[in-house]
């Protein structure tokens, strides 16, 4: 249990003891007017100062009460100091009632009650102590009064000191017992419902998946068939056509069709069903394949890729289709951060038994109070992202035992280090990132009528 929530805990117990304390009060001085002013005895010293001795105390209880409104205890410091003025305020009642016999003296246990409700053992064992003094002067200084009653009184205010504080310690006890119940409740409800939205988010994204295989296997399909046609007609056309300008613009076209033909498979290759099967892979293989899908990303233009590959890297066992979706992801990411002109670094080395694969974007970074949400389902600062980008990942290697982790951010741009590595690798020593880097053309072959980029 927190510090914050035992003393919010504390307030609160504090405060519902007080409300009842504070009714104990108002009884207490109601019952007072009405002993004083609707009975008859002669026993009664003086009506009029007892009246004014019972004003006092019904100020002090309406102060008592404002300060209950306003969510604080009066005089909650010095809880000696207010035991010392009820005994006085007491003593003064059964002095001018009836004495010893005064129905007044009934005081002393609400005042015990109120005390072991609202304060510690100790307070209240002092606060007897002031009472039976209090009491005690009744005994000295009137005439009339006997033993018997002092002694039959003081052993009840002690019995009912007792018996206050250990009704007040058990009521203590189950109240911390029902709270720590209570916030270890309300954990494992907030874990639960953590885990329901992740997987709700990753079923999401499964959904996604396939219905984006769906489609990227019916475009192929529809799209191979035709161009399978055209492919056989041009074939066709070359073997009866002689003149050789002809022939190379039939080569040309032929080119483009390879081309077509290439890019559909790539799109079927990305769209079948990912295997979960393990194995033995090359960590650069599959950035390079990576890499392959991202260059028909829409903005990849005015963008350049840099890498930086650590030579002699072992193989590690992965799932290869589910690190392929981690690394694209991730320079999806880098090209949406980095602005036209700007440059992305992929460096990978060997550290401390782990491989670590570094993409590097030189965007605006993340904002301070996002990095603490980057990884949780559903929050992204992108207009038109869903916010499950980073949260798969994660979830994604923490089931092969890898991590993700955001490695530094700035106004320089941003680096997210994926980290991997089995028994086989965990012997290697360190292979650091090289010097020497490979520049990446991010745009897909030229167009064969203007020479230009497609975008």
């Amino acid at each position: 249990m927190t510090s914050e929530s035992r003393n919010v805990d504390a307030t609160r117990f504090e405060l519902a003891a007080e409300a009842i304390a504070l009714r104990i009060r108002w009884f207490g001085v109601a019952a007072g007017f009405l002993l004083v002013n609707l009975r008859e005895t002669e026993t009664v010293r003086d009506v009029t100062l007892l009246n004014m001795i019972l004003v006092l105390g019904v100020v002090y209880v309406a102060v008592d009460t404002v300060f209950s409104f306003r969510g604080k205890v009066f005089l909650s410091d010095w809880p000696l100091a207010v035991s010392l003025l009820e005994a006085v305020f007491i003593g003064l009642l059964c002095y001018f009632d009836e004495g010893q016999e005064s129905a007044f003296r009934f005081y002393y246990f609400l005042s015990l009650v109120v005390c072991a409700m609202r304060y510690a053992a100790a307070i209240t064992y002092a606060t007897v102590l002031f009472h039976a003094v209090s009491y005690s002067m009744l005994l000295l200084v009137l005439p009339t009064s006997t033993s018997l009653p002092w002694i039959i009184m003081v052993v009840s205010m002690g019995w009912v000191t007792w018996a206050s504080t250990r009704m007040a310690g058990l009521i203590q006890v189950a109240r911390n017992r029902l709270a720590e119940v209570n916030e270890q409740l309300e954990q494992r409800i907030a874990e639960r419902t953590r885990e329901l939205h992740e997987s709700q988010a990753m079923l999401v994204q499964h959904e996604k998946q396939a219905a984006f295989g769906l489609l990227a296997a019916g475009i192929a399909h529809e799209v191979g068939n035709p161009l399978a046609a055209i492919s056989s007609l041009v074939q066709l056309l070359r073997r009866r056509s002689t003149d050789e300008d002809t022939q190379e613009r039939y080569s040309l076209i032929g080119d483009q069709l390879r081309r077509i033909q290439g890019t559909l498979r790539e799109l079927v290759d990305f769209s079948r069903p990912a295997t979960t099967q393990e194995s033995q892979c090359n960590v650069h293989e599959i950035v390079e394949e990576a890499l392959s899908i991202a260059k028909y990303y829409k903005r990849r233009k005015g963008k350049r890729i840099r890498t930086r590959y650590a030579p002699g890297l072992p193989a590690t066992r992965v799932v290869r289709d589910e690190l392929v979706q981690v690394f694209l992801n991730l320079i999806l990411n880098a090209m949406d951060a980095t602005p036209e002109g700007g440059t992305i670094e992929i460096l990978t080395c060997l550290e401390s038994g782990r491989i670590r694969i570094t993409f590097r974007d030189t965007g605006l970074g993340i904002a301070s109070e996002n990095v603490d949400q980057i990884f949780q389902p559903y929050f992204t600062t992108k207009t038109t992202g869903t916010g499950l980008g980073l949260f798969v990942c994660r979830q994604v290697l923490e089931r092969s035992s890898g991590t993700i982790e955001l490695t530094s951010t700035g106004s320089d741009g941003t680096a997210f280090s994926v980290l991997l590595g089995d028994e086989s690798v965990a012997g290697h020593a360190d292979i650091p990132v090289p010097e020497a880097a490979v520049d990446h053309s991010l745009s897909v072959e030229e167009s064969f009528i203007s020479g230009e980029d497609e975008s």
